[in-house]
């Protein structure tokens, strides 16, 4: 006789039941806890059900596997990538209005996900106070646009949730591109026109200019922008299959996701899709829907010859054993004092895992250090104390390593040997940790900039250098695995120049796509953002405006803990939550230090 389902285990189960038959896959796995709402490594996961059994938020819930479920179901990532806008606002318009397509498919066959998802998008737009918004900057344009599209294609007036942000932006959509809304419904099933129909209406908002131009950036890089639909938690599945690809196409997608956005669900939600059985993670968090949008106006001229590398990628494997070995030998001295105060931030960690106590029962553990009242008092009872184990969060930690030029030499050596140690010893901690850098493919502008000259050097041109992104370890990568990586910083001619904005956020949108419930990004830097020929090209102070903004969004409007470790430089001017120090070899203490008391928040 089989085991009766609780109420709790019967609806996971339809849950998921549906979440299959609407995705097409039998097979995917759906799970459920924690705090996101998103596709990786393969399987969907949920957040927990509703401790209140709140019908409501079980329709929220519902909601977001339905929408998740209906991109696997009907999303092309390699012809999504294809047509996709190079960077900003067009950018995120049209993965919104894509994402959008997927759930107006499975509306119009299912009226009850229909209804799933308007509930998903009337807790969404509560969360984030659409109804009620009094500023312009808190008003999204690509969810004004995303919240009209869906009207059209469901047959839905957009929520009354959303009537203030609404108010900023209705009027001037609808003038600018009313028909262009209207037609999007009529290829909901050929995602090839529909991006044609999108880009029509990111013509008309005047958030591109040249018919075809976004479109002839990416058939030029089609197989990069491909790439740029598999997920960071691949990565890890690379080292057990053992293949070499190509400069600027491994995990070069988690380069654009920082910006691939859709109009879907709430705060705590990702999207993620599946291309040739790998996972795909799609940050959807309209938190952070603005984040990075530049209000003073910063621009990229040219992201086609940006890279996202492994460092295996960037270096043969029997140079990286030889450069790691000279790193070791390099900084043998140093691993001691390193060590100690690694194993102090363990022994503190361990602490918060595994014990608290309770004070003044009745019973349990005699309370020795409250007998004195029992002596002075005899009236008074005696007192007990229980342990009993505290519920620490998970979490995981991304190290973004400054690799420029003038981190050369020992400041350099010392952050590989941090980032190496820190690494070890919370991953025994069972916190999961994420080693980046960042640095510029070439000196005072790239291929970029060679563009730039061919088209007549045209004027403010934005950003004018290619990024070389580097992912030294994953965070579902073990150490020991990519023990060999962090040589690489030895390299010679691998330090270059810093666009420190860019990686910031490369960084943040990775985290985002984390399934952890804390989430802690440390920079490491020391000095201020370098790239001579975007700053001569364009205003004063151009790069580190763009900085400053990505800082104040991430710090004001996302759950991702920022600190940031100046090494001879004051980055106190620009994060609220850093540390400024004088000597490399004094980064290892900083570190431990300042990850201590956020582990304690």
């Amino acid at each position: 006789m089989s085991e009766q389902l609780t109420p709790e285990e019967a609806l996971k189960q339809a849950i998921s039941i549906t979440t299959r038959a609407l995705s097409g896959k039998e097979e995917l796995d759906v799970v459920f806890g924690g705090e996101i709402a998103a596709i990786s490594d393969g399987r969907i996961n949920l957040p927990a059900l509703p401790a209140d059994n709140n019908l409501d938020k079980i329709a929220v819930l519902r909601g977001k596997a339905d929408a998740l479920a209906l991109r696997l179901a009907h999303h092309d990532p390699q012809l999504h990538s294809k047509h996709r806008p190079g960077s900003g606002p067009a950018r995120r318009v049209y993965d919104a209005l894509e994402q959008v397509r997927c759930e107006a498919i499975g509306e119009r066959a299912l009226v009850g996900a229909g209804n799933n998802m308007q509930a998903a998008v009337i807790d969404r737009c509560l969360r984030e106070g659409y109804q009620n918004v009094s500023n312009v900057d808190d008003a999204p344009l690509t969810e004004a646009i995303s919240l009209l599209a869906r009207s059209r294609m469901n047959h839905r007036q957009p929520p009354s949730e959303a009537d203030g942000l609404l108010s900023f932006w209705q009027n001037d959509i609808e003038a600018k591109a009313g028909n262009a809304l209207d037609a999007l419904s009529e290829d909901l099933f050929d995602q090839r026109a529909f991006a044609e129909l999108v880009h029509d209406l990111l013509r008309d908002m005047q958030l591109i200019d040249v018919p075809g131009s976004e479109d002839a950036d990416n058939d030029d890089d089609a197989e990069d922008d491909a790439a740029e639909e598999n997920s960071s938690t691949d990565e890890h599945q690379s080292d057990e299959e053992d293949q070499s690809q190509t400069e600027g196409t491994s995990d070069s997608g988690d380069a654009d996701e920082q910006e691939q956005q859709s109009d879907l669900l709430d705060d705590d939600t990702e999207l993620g899709e599946a291309e040739d059985g790998q996972a795909e993670e799609v940050p959807v968090r309209p938190n952070f829907r603005s984040i990075g949008d530049s209000k003073s106006g910063y621009r990229v001229y040219n992201n086609k010859h940006d890279e996202i590398l492994r460092a295996e990628d960037l270096c043969e494997p029997e140079e990286l054993a030889r450069l790691r070995q000279y790193l070791d030998r390099q900084l043998d001295r140093l691993k001691g004092a390193v060590s100690r105060l690694a194993n102090r931030l363990q022994r503190q960690l361990m602490a918060q895992q595994q014990r608290t106590w309770t004070f003044d029962l009745e019973e349990g553990v005699l309370d020795a250090a409250r007998l004195t009242r029992v002596v002075t008092d005899p009236m008074q009872p005696l007192s007990f104390k229980q342990e009993s184990e505290t519920e620490f969060r998970d979490t995981v930690v991304t190290l973004l390593l400054d690799n420029s030029g003038s981190m050369r030499g020992r400041p350099i050596m010392i952050a590989a040997l941090t980032a190496d140690i820190l690494a070890r010893t919370l991953e025994r901690c069972g916190v999961k940790v994420e080693i980046l850098g960042f640095t510029t493919r070439a000196w005072k502008g790239g291929q970029s900039r060679e563009d730039w000259i061919e088209a007549g050097k045209p004027r403010d041109p934005g950003r004018l250098n290619d990024l070389r992104h580097i992912i030294y370890k994953a965070a579902d990568a073990p150490i020991r695995r990519t023990y060999n990586n962090l040589g690489l910083m030895m390299r010679e001619g691998l330090l270059k120049e810093n666009i420190d904005g860019e990686a910031l956020l490369w960084a943040h949108e990775r985290l985002m796509m984390r399934p952890e419930a804390r989430k802690i990004l440390l920079v490491i830097s020391d000095g201020a953002p370098v790239d001579d020929t975007t700053q001569s090209q364009n205003k004063s102070g151009y790069l580190e405006q763009h900085l400053r903004e990505v800082i104040s969004d991430i710090e004001r409007r996302s759950p991702v803990q920022l600190l940031a470790i100046g090494i001879g430089h004051d980055v106190t001017r620009w994060y609220k939550r850093a540390v400024t120090i004088t000597d490399a070899e004094q980064l290892g203490g900083a570190v431990t230090e300042q990850l201590a008391e956020l582990f304690k928040a």
